[in-house]
């Protein structure tokens, strides 16, 4: 039983798994975070483009 905790102590296979599951949790968390930006900006563009082009049409 010794032998089977310090050979799976020394094994280091899963601490990259868990590196790669950090770094995609924290890269969702931040576009979660930008979202918001994002969608603000977008909807202010569509209401500046909204508003030229009845403009347009209106001349």
């Amino acid at each position: 039983m010794r032998k089977l905790l310090l050979r799976f102590r020394a094994r280091e296979d899963g601490a990259v798994t868990v590196d790669w599951v950090v770094l995609t949790a924290a890269i969702v968390g931040l576009a979660i975070l930008a979202t918001p930006a994002i969608k603000a900006s977008t909807f202010a563009l569509r209401d500046d483009a909204s508003a030229e082009l009845a403009s347009q049409i209106g001349q």
